[in-house]
């Protein structure tokens, strides 16, 4: 059978071909519209893409590619409950948790709306007792203090929800993370923090995720040592699992345990009860709002065609850089502080997510999958690597999120904010060049030509971060489906973990196994420095 796409796909590589002469500032010239035919809203987002170098024609041929890859059905088959996940056999529907979809949806004939309302309500009651200062520690003291112990998808969405929301104002919870290993990060928060008046959620679909049951481990080792009765761990742990039987074995009560499901995964679990220390931060109102600016993207990424889809069309310029004009990393850059942890989780959602050398079927994808993401916050970041920007060698993309009004920054910051984001967007396209009369001109000319999105939020809202977050999502499952990929699954993941279990065990029995020569020596050295 012949593949609906090819014919697409060499169209592709003749705009391509075209488009490594084409200069960015030429098509602005020749086109009046270009900034308003390039640019898209939806949800409180307004996606501008003008500064790409892509052509009218090459976007059609891109909105065809995603028709041949068969992505309406993609899409319905995701919202419908659909097993996607093909390799681990399991419906993808995180969306049904943030919008009214999962009253008539189920999972192998069992309805979801019961468990999903279920979770909510809990959740809602936790967060009540604990923000109205009604929940007590072993002491008979409030609880202040809470410490989220989690890691990747379990911690990466809600410390990003809880940074970029947080009022200023302190409020009756502080709420921290704890997502490492190393030692340090829990000991620097466990060294500031009261026993009698600390909660620690402990997220952890199989709760058995090494790192995360160490954390606990100590979190409970600390507060025993502090005069915790078992009985009184109860009143200081919160589990989030889908295997609430190994939490009762820990001590949790069957009161605190909420539930995680099969059919969500760890990088798109914000949504559930995951999100519970964003509720606690800013209150369960807010929590719902985050719900609701993801439901509207939903809305939109599902009913909109393809040529005015935000989701779509920021897919389809990833395709167009990634695969058609050979860029291998992608830069986001948000003009946001309280934007600080977006760059690892989009590295996460991104590179999780779609980071697979095997297609659907089993056999090796002929070309490029996912970019690799990185970032920070602008300005910090003009004086670091954009200097590689403005005159590396490398072609890298830039994503540029801003939001238009601050209610907690002073104007002239924020004047000074917005002009650097928009003058770096400009600068990349434009470059600079030097008369050659000038000694250093070559030094400092640069070349300009660079592509770059600009996202724009009216304002960082709990219902604009959930539409933000959404919109990335979204598109990353639509690059997942024109590349023909698992986007679901992790199974890379897996390989460190087994071989680190082996490790440990080795260290535990101080015999050093069969390993390369490099691994045994570090691990013999470790092994001595320990006596």
């Amino acid at each position: 059978m012949s593949d609906p796409r090819a014919a697409v796909v060499a169209e592709l590589t003749q705009h391509a071909a075209a488009a490594a002469v084409l200069r960015i500032q030429t098509l602005f010239a020749n086109d009046g519209r270009r900034a308003a035919d390039f640019s898209i809203e939806a949800a409180g987002i307004t996606l501008d893409y003008s500064k790409q170098r892509l052509t009218r024609d090459a976007r059609q041929c891109l909105v065809r590619l995603a028709h041949a890859s068969g992505l309406a059905a993609r899409i319905e088959a995701m919202f419908n409950g659909a097993p996607i996940n093909r390799t681990e056999h399991r419906a993808v529907l995180h969306c049904a948790l943030r919008g009214h979809a999962h009253e008539s949806l189920s999972v192998d004939g069992v309805p979801i709306a019961a468990s999903v309302r279920a979770a909510r309500t809990q959740m809602e009651t936790i967060v009540t007792a604990l923000r109205d200062q009604t929940w007590r520690g072993f002491s008979g003291a409030a609880i202040t203090d809470i410490v989220h112990i989690g890691i990747g998808g379990s911690y990466l969405g809600p410390a990003l929800a809880c940074g970029a929301l947080a009022d200023p104002k302190p409020g009756p919870l502080r709420v921290q993370f704890v997502a490492n290993v190393d030692g340090s990060d829990i000991a620097s928060k466990l060294a500031v923090l009261d026993p009698a008046r600390t909660l620690f959620i402990v997220a952890s679909k199989s709760f058995t995720t090494p790192e995360t049951a160490l954390n606990a481990r100590t979190a409970e080792a600390w507060l025993r040592a502090a005069g915790a009765s078992h009985a009184a761990l109860a009143q200081h742990f919160i589990a989030i699992t889908a295997r609430p039987a190994l939490a009762h074995e820990f001590g949790i009560a069957p009161a605190n345990c909420l539930p995680l499901w099969d059919w969500v995964g760890g990088r798109y679990s914000l949504w559930s009860a995951i999100g519970l220390p964003v509720a606690l931060a800013i209150g369960m109102g807010g929590f719902e709002a985050l719900l609701r600016g993801a439901a509207a993207l939903d809305h939109h990424f599902r009913t909109a065609d393809f040529a005015h889809n935000l989701p779509v069309l920021l897919a389809l310029v990833g395709i167009w850089n990634n695969n058609s004009l050979g860029a291998e990393s992608l830069a986001v850059i948000p003009y946001d502080e309280r934007l600080a942890l977006l760059p690892s989780y989009l590295q996460q959602l991104d590179m999780e997510s779609n980071g697979k050398r095997v297609d659907l079927d089993g056999n090796l994808v002929a070309g490029a999958t996912a970019p690799i993401v990185w970032g920070g916050t602008g300005t910090n970041v003009q004086h670091a690597f954009f200097q590689l920007l403005h005159q590396g060698t490398h072609q890298i993309p830039v994503d540029f999120i801003l939001s238009l009004h601050n209610p907690h920054a002073p104007l002239g910051h924020h004047d000074m904010l917005v002009a650097n984001c928009l003058a770096q967007a400009e600068a990349l396209m434009t470059g600079r060049k030097i008369e050659p009369s000038e000694g250093i001109a070559p030094h400092r000319a640069c070349p300009g030509n660079q592509a770059s999105n600009l996202l724009l939020l009216d304002e960082l809202t709990p219902t604009t971060l959930g539409a933000l977050l959404a919109l990335y999502e979204h598109k990353t499952f639509v690059q997942g489906v024109i590349w023909n990929i698992n986007s679901f699954d992790q199974w890379g993941v897996e390989l460190g973990k087994v071989l680190a279990e082996s490790l440990l065990s080795e260290m535990s029995s101080g015999v050093i196994g069969a390993h390369d020569g490099s691994t045994a020596a570090a691990l013999g050295r470790y092994l001595r420095s320990r006596k």
